[in-house]
């Protein structure tokens, strides 16, 4: 099912629709500041390992991701020291995602690693589905074979013709985009970029 949402001014039973399948246990494709992505309630343990299965990730060698509404809402979910409070402050929303050592807030298939990635895009559509979840949103990119064609990845209309079989729901929210977000490793408290991606991280 592909449902167009807007930047603002979104019918709230549009927005309600997605809610009710997130929290039902469903999963939806939606776009980011990035790529696409495909996600879930990210405290519903069955929801994640089925984007685990399709992904084919393995969560106990693989981190796993979550997209937060706010700096309070990451701090539930993961714990940093104040100079990597103050630099996801500067850089955040934006194309990045910062790995953090994990809470016990998280489910168990999150603590298999201890560590979680911290996303928080710069997308309007995106954001207002976190904010209305009050809860953190699992988060990976689309699965994409590099012999495919790249508008499979960023044209929601393809995507659904792709994937709209194997997902409770497709959000059309424009073209996305080809860039992956810039990986940014604070568990020691130092930055470390672990890939360059869109972002350009402002380290003050």
């Amino acid at each position: 099912m592909l449902l167009k949402l807007y930047e603002r001014n979104n019918n709230p039973a549009d927005l309600q629709q997605v809610i009710d399948i997130l929290n039902d246990g469903g999963i939806i494709i939606y776009p980011t500041d990035t790529m696409y992505a495909i996600g879930c309630h990210g405290l519903k343990e069955r929801a994640i390992e089925r984007i685990c299965q399709l992904k084919n990730i393995d969560p106990k060698k693989n981190n796993l991701s979550i997209i937060c509404y706010d700096l309070s809402s990451i701090s539930e979910y993961a714990k940093f020291d104040n100079n990597t409070f103050k630099l996801m402050k500067r850089n955040l929303p934006g194309a990045f995602t910062f790995i953090l050592n994990g809470t016990v807030r998280l489910p168990k298939i999150f603590r298999n690693r201890k560590e979680v990635g911290i996303r928080m895009p710069d997308n309007p559509i995106i954001q207002e589905l976190a904010r209305l979840l009050d809860a953190p949103i699992m988060t990976t990119t689309l699965p994409y074979d590099e012999n495919e064609d790249i508008e499979y990845c960023t044209d929601p209309e393809l995507i659904d013709e792709k994937f709209g079989n194997i997902v409770d729901l497709v959000i059309d929210g424009g073209i996305g985009g080809i860039e992956s977000s810039t990986i940014v490793n604070c568990t020691n408290g130092e930055a470390e970029i672990v890939r360059q991606g869109k972002g350009r991280l402002d380290e003050g």
